[in-house]
């Protein structure tokens, strides 16, 4: 039976640490902010975009939603995200996704200035994250790495096989990983035989987006699985890429959906807010 490796207790470790910089830097006269720009109505965007003000509440960052109607034409978008780059009173710009059709997501979030890049998806930022310059990075990708370190998961030397090249946490995991020094092998869907890699990981990162794929017979007893996938089930709840009751049988250790990965992001985006604020202020 595999440990249980506790998302949300790392969270809260996370959560304890911001709370104290943030405390520091209001003393300092400076005031943490984010901007969250949101398009349209989707249901989820505007949960997500709710919860993340109670959650930066929590921790003293400043936060402001800036809602738009779903019909506001591109360039209104655009010149909203450049009046927020130049404002020195906001440190970190979120946009909600998925944007309406007529708006290119490319172009939006391609306008974000790098140093205020909360998601961590501008050009530049990727090209940090390849070069191993110093950028503000996806917080899914980072989750994953925080998760293991934090619970004395050891990396280097360790064969770490990832499913899913995806750009929003396989790709950039890769990289990021890079830095403890794992031997890294990438699956994907066009991957011949999934379990052949699979069974020889030391450690097994889901992160393909498709419920359950990760069975029993795939893992090698007693290896660190770390589940990024979430996967909405039938009649409500969420599920990760890993069948997590089964799997836990074989591995040495796992992380739960929910519970594990996710309980981090939120947080992790706030270290974003304040490793850009340090960009800005050239304290780095």
């Amino acid at each position: 039976m595999a440990n249980l490796i506790d998302g949300k207790a790392v969270a809260k470790q996370i959560k304890e640490e911001l709370i104290s910089e943030v405390s520091q830097l209001r003393e300092e006269g400076i005031f943490p902010k984010l901007a969250v720009v949101l398009v349209g109505d989707d249901p989820a965007s505007v949960v997500y975009a709710r919860s993340k003000e109670k959650a930066a509440s929590g921790v003293g960052i400043d936060y402001e939603l800036f809602a738009l109607p779903a019909d506001t034409p591109e360039e209104d978008v655009l010149a909203l995200i450049e009046r927020l780059n130049k404002d020195t009173s906001v440190h970190g710009i979120m946009v909600e996704l998925p944007l309406p059709k007529h708006i290119s997501k490319e172009k939006v979030m391609g306008a974000v200035s790098p140093v205020k890049d909360v998601d961590g998806v501008h050009p530049i930022n990727r090209g940090y994250i390849l070069s191993g310059e110093e950028g503000l990075f996806p917080a899914t990708p980072q989750s994953c790495v925080e998760i293991m370190l934090r619970t004395g998961v050891q990396l280097q030397g360790k064969h770490a096989v990832i499913v899913g090249r995806g750009e929003t946490v396989g790709k950039p995991l890769v990289f990021l990983l890079l830095k403890h020094n794992p031997t890294i092998t990438v699956c994907h869907s066009r991957t011949p035989d999934l379990g052949y890699f699979t069974r020889q990981a030391d450690i097994l990162i889901a992160a393909v987006g498709k419920a359950k794929m990760i069975k029993a017979d795939m893992v090698k007893p007693g290896a660190i699985v770390v589940d990024a996938g979430i996967n909405e089930v039938e009649g409500g709840g969420i599920c990760g890429d890993v069948d997590f009751d089964n799997v836990k049988e074989v591995a040495g250790a796992i992380t739960p959906v929910p519970g594990g990965v996710g309980s981090l992001t939120t947080q992790l985006i706030f270290k974003n807010v304040l490793k850009g604020l340090k960009m800005q202020l050239g304290k780095n």
